[in-house]
């Protein structure tokens, strides 16, 4: 690497990461300047098709999506082969070897949702991939949809057949592939990308450093918050995220292959990313202050005590120093997580002592699941953004 391939803001950070591991620090800035070659080709030509014929980027989205005949014998050529090698599954991917994350995320399900929320999702915003979040306003502005959208992506990969090709976790991770490309697309074109200070918009540096904290960093909040799994569903869990960062795109060169990989990616990464600036405070504030809207709590009273809880877990898990940076309100993490463990034990020991209420618990672990998630009447939608604010978007 020299300093005239680094984006500007990352030039310090990268020797905070060569410090580290002088090889994947280099790795992670390369890839801050390359973005997803294969559907940003397909995105340039479905645009072209669209401003043609209104109304059919969508259409042919759907019929490939789908595997429908009709519709893919019109398609462009393109988007046949561009489905085509992503329907076929890599080597390394056993469909076998998902099953142990199935049950354990179900079995966990409740403190995944706080982990996902209070973790991991906070530290990927303290990078400069809140920047392209912050400039579309999607979460800031949208910010329930999109995030009971991610919530639904997250359940749905942990359904059985979930990521076998006509499943939805499949459809929805290349989905969210087709979303980055004309996200990237968008934000390339607008005067409020600065490409030299930042790289390019969703890099695949940011999509490999995001599913090191969607695996391997979840896993970590997950133990803290007091969740229960072995090493088989640990391995099962990173197996899953590994495939399904294989499917939105995020090539080999920056993909972990395991969770010790992936933790040192997150830790790597994180060294390079610039100094936390104010779209990283807008983002994880906004975050939280949504948490309780996410699962139906609209009452105002019900609502602030809520984010004011989710805000001190999400402290304790993050760490004072992260927290204080991202603008929190002032407040003490000690004993937090041992108290919150502890919670745990006491109704897990009464739901063995009372098997009525571990039934009960069950049904309302997948309610609020459910609530959580975006599910729409007419299924999923495969519509794209056509504007860069999201406010001035179609909706999608």
């Amino acid at each position: 690497m020299t300093a005239a391939s680094i984006p500007t803001d990352y030039l310090l950070g990268y020797e905070r990461g060569r410090a580290i591991d002088a090889e994947m620090a280099a790795n992670y800035v390369a890839h801050t300047t390359i973005g997803d070659p294969d559907a940003d080709a397909l995105m340039d030509r479905l645009v072209e098709v669209e401003r043609a014929k209104p109304g059919s980027m969508a259409h042919l989205i759907h019929g490939a999506m789908e595997q429908d005949e009709e519709t893919m014998a019109d398609a462009p050529p393109i988007l046949r082969d561009f489905y085509e090698k992503v329907s076929t599954p890599p080597d390394w991917v056993d469909f076998a070897e998902f099953h142990p994350a199935f049950r354990m995320f179900f079995r966990n399900s409740n403190l995944i949702l706080g982990a996902f929320v209070g973790g991991t999702l906070v530290e990927g915003f303290g990078t400069n991939i809140s920047k392209s979040f912050f400039i579309t306003g999607r979460v800031r502005d949208r910010g329930v949809r999109r995030l009971r959208q991610n919530n639904r992506h997250l359940v749905e990969l942990f359904i059985p057949g979930g990521l076998e090709r006509l499943g939805d976790g499949w459809k929805l991770s290349v989905r969210i592939r087709l979303i980055h490309a004309q996200l990237r697309r968008l934000l390339s074109g607008s005067d409020e990308w600065d490409g030299e200070a930042w790289g390019t918009p969703i890099s695949s540096a940011h999509l490999g450093f995001a599913i090191t904290a969607f695996s391997a960093r979840l896993l970590y909040h997950l133990q803290r918050l007091g969740g229960k799994f072995d090493e088989e569903e640990a391995a099962s869990f990173m197996a899953v995220w590994r495939y399904t960062g294989h499917l939105m795109g995020i090539p080999e060169t920056i993909l972990f292959r395991d969770r010790e990989e992936a933790l040192k990616l997150f830790r790597v990464g994180g060294a390079c990313e610039p100094p936390i600036d104010y779209e990283s405070v807008a983002m994880s504030n906004a975050l939280i202050n949504s948490a309780p809207l996410i699962v139906g709590i609209d009452d105002p009273a019900a609502r602030r005590s809520l984010a004011k809880y989710v805000f001190k877990i999400s402290r304790a898990l993050i760490g004072d120093s992260l927290a204080d940076k991202l603008k929190y309100p002032p407040d003490s993490s000690w004993g937090v997580l041992p108290v919150y463990r502890m919670q745990g034990r006491y109704e897990r020991l009464m739901r063995r002592i009372v098997p009525a209420l571990a039934r009960s618990n069950k049904l309302t672990q997948f309610t609020t699941l459910m609530t959580g998630s975006a599910f729409d009447e007419a299924g999923i939608s495969y519509r794209l953004p056509d504007h860069v604010h999201a406010e001035e978007s179609s909706r999608w």
